[in-house]
C-alpha cells in the first residue's frame, strides 16, 4: 500500500504520540485527533521536520457527532481510511474498589469504552464502503488479568477486549482487520503524573514485570505498526501483549 491515511485518535501524548510519529516515519499521513491543540500542534510539527505528512484535528472521542465529522473530513481530504489507531484513554485513579469514585470511573467509560465505540463504528463504515482497512484499539494488561487499585480502568480495558474480538469477527469476511495492543506499565505522561502524585511508585511498577522495567511507548507503536501493515494481514481478532512478561505470570 503507498502513502496509507492513517487516523491516529489520542495522538497528542504518549502511545498515541509514538504511533502517529512512526506511522509517519513509515510514510503514511497521519491525522491525530485530541483535545488538546496545542500538544496536537506540536506533534504535527515533530513530524513534519522529519519529512512526514501530519496533521492535528481537534476531536473529543466522547461525543459521536464530533467523530463522525472527524472521519468524514478525513474522507472528504484524503478519498478514504487506511489505518485507525484507537489510542484514546484515561486511568486517573489507584485506588481499592469501594475507595474508588463514580464519577471518575464514569469518566473512564465515556472515553475508554463510549469513545472506542464511536471511533470504531465509524471507522469501521467507512473501511466497508471502500472495502477494507485496519484498526488497533489499545487494551491493556490490566484488560486480561486481575489487577489491584486498577479495578474501573480494567473493567474498560477488558470491554476494549470484547469490543475488538466481536467487531473483528463480524467485518473479517469484509476486509476490516481489527485487532488490539495489550501493553503493561509504559513511560507515558499519564504514568509519569501517577509516579509523581505518589498514587504509583515506579521501582514497584518496575519490578512487576519479569524485564525488571517499565516499556517505552515507541515499544508499543512498533506492535501497532506492524499489526496496521500488510505483514500481519491474516491477523484479525488477535490481543498482542506488550508487556515485559508481566501477562504470562
Amino acid at each position: 500500500m503507498s502513502s496509507p491515511i492513517a487516523l491516529v485518535t489520542g495522538g497528542t501524548s504518549g502511545i498515541g504520540k509514538a504511533t502517529a510519529k512512526l506511522l509517519a516515519a513509515k510514510g503514511a499521513t497521519v491525522i491525530l485527533s485530541g483535545r488538546r491543540a496545542a500538544e496536537g500542534a506540536q506533534v504535527v510539527e515533530e513530524i513534519r521536520a522529519a519529512g512526514g505528512k501530519g496533521q492535528f484535528v481537534r476531536c473529543d472521542v466522547r461525543e459521536e457527532a464530533g467523530v463522525r465529522a472527524l472521519i468524514d473530513g478525513i474522507v472528504a481530504e484524503h478519498g478514504r481510511l487506511d489505518w485507525a489507531a484507537n489510542c484514546a484513554a484515561i486511568s486517573p485513579e489507584t485506588k481499592l474498589l469501594a475507595d474508588s469514585e463514580t464519577e471518575v470511573f464514569q469518566n473512564m467509560i465515556d472515553i475508554n469504552l463510549m469513545g472506542l465505540y464511536h471511533s470504531l463504528k465509524h471507522q469501521v463504515r467507512q473501511m466497508l464502503r471502500q472495502g477494507g482497512g485496519a484498526i488497533v484499539n489499545i487494551s491493556s494488561v490490566a484488560g486480561l488479568k486481575g489487577s489491584p487499585l486498577f479495578a474501573p480502568y480494567a473493567a474498560t480495558k477488558f470491554g476494549v477486549i470484547g469490543m475488538t474480538k466481536t467487531a473483528a469477527l463480524e467485518y473479517a469476511a469484509q476486509k476490516v482487520r481489527i485487532n488490539a495492543v495489550a501493553p503493561g506499565g509504559v513511560r507515558t505522561e499519564l504514568l509519569e503524573g501517577l509516579f509523581a502524585m505518589g498514587q504509583f511508585d515506579e521501582a514497584a511498577a518496575a519490578a512487576m514485570h519479569p524485564v525488571k522495567r517499565i516499556g517505552e511507548p515507541q515499544e508499543i507503536a512498533n506492535g501497532i505498526a506492524w499489526l496496521l501493515s500488510d505483514e500481519a494481514s491474516f491477523v484479525t481478532g488477535h490481543v498482542l501483549s506488550i508487556d515485559g512478561g508481566l501477562a504470562a505470570q
